[in-house]
């Protein structure tokens, strides 16, 4: 399957998918005009916070809507509201763990396939 990382969030009763990938980590890049690095860096020792959060679940949350072939899109708006929903914790250690799925991907030692 590649480079993915997944995570379901509970949010007021309700599960919400999110899905990152390359593309949907560069795009967190772009619109926050940092590497994916450095926002993880900043997770993890406090100098990044709600913004960058809702960002990161938000690109999340899109790319699971695009792999599930549903309408729409999904806006900071829905972003903040699951954010509100299930608490700032709870979905950055979920994003956390499924950003970190994907920067890991291919360190196992095991050779990709069609090397």
């Amino acid at each position: 399957m590649g480079a993915r990382g997944e995570a379901t969030i509970e949010a007021d009763g309700r599960e919400v998918r999110v899905l990152f990938t390359n593309r949907a980590l560069a795009e967190i890049e772009t619109r926050l005009k940092q590497s994916i690095i450095a926002v993880a860096h900043g997770m993890a020792d406090g100098s990044s916070g709600i913004t960058e959060a809702v960002h990161l679940l938000r690109a999340g949350m899109e790319a699971a809507r695009r792999d599930a072939h549903e309408g729409g899109t999904v806006s900071l708006a829905d972003a903040f509201q699951v954010l509100d929903d299930a608490g700032y914790t709870k979905v950055v250690l979920a994003v956390s763990e499924a950003i970190a799925a994907v920067l890991s991907y291919g360190t196992d030692g095991a050779e990709p396939k069609n090397a």
